[in-house]
């Protein structure tokens, strides 16, 4: 029966109904972030609407005490699943100095933290893929149980450091799953002007390794593609190629001007399909979300990001003259 799907994944309903917190939670920090930078108080948003599915089915699927993760800017609902909080957030969106991914000194979207194995982006697009690599490498070398996950948009595998790093991957049959979140825009750029094969799945042949295309406004299909590639990975199998399909419902950023490249009403269709929709209805259907329990996840969410936003706005900047720290050796 349709309304069972995630129990025959092996998902208990307070694991989906977990799921469908955090891409509920990814969702009200971004919409809160946008009336924020619109009223001046933060200076930039990058947005994960209309990704959070694909966010969160992925991360899911790993196991969070131990895996890594090397996430692209747009990733809150990774981040969150990895263990990330709304105040952690906010911080970063107020560039204060408790910010966990740099102090107050990077832009918001440019995760890091240490102590939940996120490891750092930088604003270059794809860097991130060779490092995810890299930690894959490690745990080979140190026969250790880790899987590495990278994400990345569909107009970064159009850069060097994709073919370099999944190439190498292939190669040396490195515990790494790549997911490319298409969102069908890379800034201005559509698809169809970016790749010439059907999916960027199709390029997973050339780096011997096995490719996919999932629907990434589902989950529960994203999770059981990154679960079984995950489960290759850690029984010596190699990397996998994962393409997620969705649609980025928002400009690229606070700073684009979307009309420009994309006709309204194509917007409003993919809203249709949004996963923030269709997940909560097929939990309502499975008789797993409840009106009541809606209700006071709604007002815990409410709550929580209330008080991440006037913690954030109250909290201290960085002092000026630690600018210039973690850019010269010190000496004790």
């Amino acid at each position: 029966m349709a309304e069972n799907r995630h129990q025959s994944l092996g998902l208990s309903d307070e694991q989906v109904l977990d799921m469908y917190r955090t891409m509920l939670m990814a969702r009200k920090i971004d919409e809160r972030m946008w009336l924020l930078n619109r009223s001046g108080k933060i200076p930039f948003v990058i947005s994960c609407q209309g990704q959070e599915a694909a966010q969160v089915g992925a991360s899911f699927a790993l196991d969070r005490e131990k895996d890594y993760v090397a996430p692209y800017y747009r990733d809150m609902g990774v981040v969150l699943a990895f263990g990330m909080t709304a105040q952690d957030l906010m911080l970063s969106g107020f560039a204060k100095a408790e910010d966990p991914n740099s102090g107050g000194r990077q832009m918001p979207g440019h995760f890091g933290q240490k102590k939940n194995r996120i490891l750092s982006g930088s604003s270059p697009v794809t860097t991130q893929v060779p490092h995810a690599v890299g930690v894959a490498l490690a745990s080979k070398m140190e026969k250790k149980d880790i899987v590495s996950l990278v994400t990345l948009g569909e107009g970064s595998s159009n850069q060097g450091d994709f073919h370099e790093g999944l190439n190498f991957a292939g190669v040396h049959k490195l515990p790494v799953i790549t997911m490319v979140e298409n969102n069908k825009y890379a800034i201005s750029v559509p698809q169809e002007k970016q790749i010439a094969s059907k999916n960027v799945s199709d390029r997973a042949v050339g780096y011997g390794m096995p490719g996919f295309t999932v629907d990434g406004n589902d989950p529960l299909a994203v999770y059981e593609a990154v679960k079984a590639a995950a489960d290759r990975a850690r029984n010596g199998e190699g990397p996998t190629l994962i393409e997620t399909v969705s649609y980025r419902l928002t400009p690229h950023s606070s700073d684009d001007d979307d009309r420009t490249y994309r006709e309204r009403e194509e917007v409003e269709e993919a809203k249709k399909k949004d996963s923030l929709i269709t997940f909560k209805k097929y939990l309502q259907d499975a008789g797993v979300l409840t009106e009541d329990k809606e209700k006071e996840m709604e007002e815990e969410l409410t709550k929580i990001i209330n008080d991440a936003t006037d913690y954030a706005e109250n909290a201290p900047y960085a002092e000026p003259e630690s600018a210039l720290k973690y850019v010269y050796a010190e000496n004790e």
